[in-house]
């Protein structure tokens, strides 16, 4: 397997080069051509759709794994255009190709692309209904791939972390150094997700002989709200020794803490298909946590 991995200095892209290394030769793609460490890589612009194909034809790779995005979820509101390119007018000029060479495309959305009404875990077939631009244009990209008919793995995921790159656990783990009370929304409920399982499991997938294609729902299991969240970052970081004391964490409502974009009030998504099909048992949220702390170094 010759696999390009697009978006490659993200906190799921660095992942998936880990992940996908042993299955053969790897090439990433940044939008700046480094990745996080300083390599030179290859050069791809999401933001520049009609150039991804001509990449493609170069590089000629047996499969194409996209973790770039727009993920900006918030400024999304203020630039639907380029959320589109990148989100879903990128990733259709990709399937496209890869149908026309018989490539499998390995592709990660959202479980923005749901309203959050439901009472039960969204299995992958529920009706979408995005709250806001960047879950409509994750899920027009995702029908996108669709429709350009190549075989296709397209991974819905939530609240996705690492031990490095931008995310809710390293944002609280810098607050909480510094102050001694934090507000954090309570009524929102999903399922935090480390980038490295997501990688683990698309690099199982694409090892699977029966060469699937289709959407799963790909994240921990279990649930808890971004207030439990922090709450389990600070015991488990004080345990570690990677912080000192834990903030007094107070749990707020959404109305309290308004943002530009509209998010679901419960976004957890049901794995039963992704377990069965691909024949794994997925750990819980918790358990994923404790492995991510594990690679942080007491001070």
């Amino acid at each position: 397997m010759t696999a390009l991995v697009l978006g490659g200095n993200g906190q799921l892209g660095q992942e998936l080069l880990r992940a996908l290394a042993p299955s053969g030769p790897l090439t990433a793609t940044t939008r700046s051509g480094r990745l996080a460490d300083g390599t030179v890589c290859e050069v791809a612009d999401l933001d520049r759709p009609a150039s991804l194909p001509v990449m493609l034809d170069r590089l000629r790779p047996s499969v194409v794994v996209n973790a770039a995005a727009y993920t900006a979820v918030d400024r999304a509101e203020q630039e639907p255009d380029a959320a589109r390119r990148a989100n879903t007018e990128a990733p259709a000029a990709i399937a496209r190709w890869c149908a026309r060479h018989d490539v499998p495309f390995v592709h990660y959305s959202t479980d923005y692309v749901f309203d959050g009404r439901s009472r039960v875990p969204y299995r992958e077939d529920a009706p979408t209904a995005p709250l806001n631009v960047y879950g409509t244009t994750k899920r027009d990209g995702e029908d996108a791939i669709r429709a350009a008919g190549g075989r296709h793995l397209i991974f819905r995921t939530a609240w996705v972390y690492a031990p490095h790159g931008t995310n809710f656990l390293r944002t609280m783990l810098r607050v909480g150094a510094e102050r001694d009370v934090l507000r954090v929304v309570a009524d929102q409920i999903g399922t935090p997700t480390p980038a490295a399982l997501i990688a683990d499991v698309t690099a199982h997938a694409l090892r699977h002989p029966d060469g699937l294609s289709g959407t799963w729902h790909l994240t921990a299991t279990g649930d808890t709200s971004w207030h439990g969240f922090a709450e389990a970052i600070f015991a488990a970081a004080v345990a570690r020794g990677v912080l000192s004391r834990a903030p007094r964490v107070e749990a707020i409502t959404t109305a309290e803490y308004p943002t530009p974009a509209l998010r679901p009030a419960c976004s957890h998504l049901d794995v039963t298909r992704l377990q069965a099909d691909f024949g794994l048992a997925l750990p819980t949220w918790q358990d994923g946590l404790a492995q991510v702390m594990a690679q942080f170094p007491a001070r």
